[in-house]
């Protein structure tokens, strides 16, 4: 993986850069259903507007946002552009509607949905498209979602264990998703909570991220020996052990002008 500058040298750049990182999610959606968090319901309650019967979730993956939507009663449409990843959704819920799409086209009919949540995905489109295509399919004053799953970093071994495993999806304080001029009154919510999971379980996760898939074998390895290094000699843990692994989930949510 290349480092630098050059990551954000212009548009374009960033484009081939979120295409090729994006490109190892097309598949594992087995193993990514199987190690990675799922959302804390709180973050949808405060999400779903007064009212709403009808919502899609765009970039959906293996549905771990789609489920607490499908679970309020809303008439749910899980959009993604892997098929991998969606064959896994329509195992875990088939009363699902699943298709192939992105956020910048969908492929949906206008002004259908209440709500158009963005679960751990939207730093993979383009804001500017992404905000046209989902006011297109969001009826008047209906609401965007915007929700990041990130490692506690304010807890210190949380901290480190982020840089171990290049969780690059840690966001600073400052942090404000970009929508587009649709779009009006953008605030968010913050939930803290924790996920039980095992050393082998935090190995399989680093394993999901996009760093890793994206890195050499050597690259890898090292990664993986550190982790070993400091989960089970550093921080004392023994292989099969469960640990509470600290997690933020940051909701936002902006209305369709209409």
């Amino acid at each position: 993986m290349h480092s630098g500058p050059k990551r954000h040298s212009g548009p374009k750049l960033r484009g081939e850069r979120r295409q090729e990182l994006g490109q190892s999610f097309q598949d594992g959606g087995e193993h990514y259903e199987r190690v990675r968090p799922g959302y804390p319901p709180e973050s949808a309650d405060w999400l779903i507007p007064a009212g709403a019967k009808d919502a899609a979730d765009i970039g959906a993956g293996t549905g771990k946002f789609t489920a607490l939507l499908a679970a309020r009663g809303l008439r749910t449409v899980a959009v993604d552009p892997s098929a991998d990843m969606l064959e896994q959704l329509r195992r875990t819920l088939p009363d699902v509607t699943a298709i192939e799409g992105s956020a910048e086209f969908t492929g949906l009919e206008p002004e259908t949905f209440d709500l158009v949540s963005v679960a751990q995905a939207w730093h993979w489109c383009d804001p500017s498209l992404a905000s046209t295509e989902i006011a297109r399919i969001l009826r008047p004053h209906g609401v965007l979602g915007l929700i990041w799953n990130q490692l506690d970093t304010a807890v210190p071994w949380v901290h480190r264990l982020s840089r171990i495993m290049h969780a690059g999806d840690v966001h600073k304080p400052h942090f404000r998703p970009p929508v587009g001029p649709e779009f009006t009154g953008l605030e968010s919510h913050l939930t803290r909570w924790e996920d039980s999971v095992t050393t082998a379980d935090i190995q399989e996760l680093t394993k999901s991220r996009s760093y890793y898939l994206a890195a050499s074998d050597s690259t890898r390895a090292k990664v993986m020996s550190n982790l070993d290094w400091y989960l089970h000699e550093h921080l004392g843990h023994t292989p099969g052990a469960v640990l509470q692994l600290p997690y933020l989930t940051q909701t936002w949510r902006a209305f369709r002008i209409a």
